[in-house]
Parts: structure tokens; C-alpha cells; sequence
């Protein structure tokens, strides 16, 4: 990957020793830009409803008279839900 010389390093991994509930997001985006979506999704599974929460809470700002709150609130919990399943496989993966 030619992108992950530019990428920032995790500063969890980096300092504690161990990963924080983002690592994988920015090689993850690297593989989407790629076109390795299912590569991308084992890296990071939560990025594509993180995705989707980012394209909803931008479309509830350009258009301030729809009503997004109920699918944000939905896209957020489901990306928390995957992003504390995918951290707490990884931690007894390891052990």
C-alpha cells in the first residue's frame, strides 16, 4: 500500500502496547480507495456504517429541513456496536 507511509501512527499501540478500538480505520480507508472493499471490512468492519454516519450527518447539515436524527442515532449505535464487537474479538484473539 502506498498510503501507509503517510499514515498516522496509533499513539495507543505506539506508547501502551496494546490497540485502541480505531486501530485498522486508516488502512482500512486505504483499502476502500483501493477497491478492496471486503479487505477493508475485514481490517476494520466498523467503516461502513461509520461511512454511512458520516454521509447522513453531512446530508442533515446541507439540507436542515429533513429530518436525519432518528437514521444518525441508528448508524451511530450500529458503529459503536461493531466497533466494541470487533474490539473485544481482537483482544481475545490475541490471548
Amino acid at each position: 500500500m502506498e498510503a501507509e507511509k503517510y499514515m498516522l501512527p496509533c499513539v495507543s499501540r505506539k506508547f501502551l502496547g496494546f490497540d485502541c478500538p480505531g486501530c485498522g480505520i486508516q488502512r482500512s480507508l486505504a483499502l476502500l480507495l483501493e477497491g478492496e472493499f471486503y479487505a477493508a471490512f475485514k481490517m476494520y468492519p466498523a467503516i461502513y456504517p461509520l461511512i454511512l454516519l458520516v454521509i447522513f450527518l453531512f446530508a442533515g447539515t446541507l439540507w436542515k429541513k429533513r429530518n436525519f436524527s432518528n437514521i444518525t442515532a441508528a448508524l451511530a449505535i450500529i458503529s459503536v456496536i461493531f466497533i466494541a464487537v470487533n474490539y473485544i474479538l481482537k483482544f481475545l484473539s490475541f490471548n
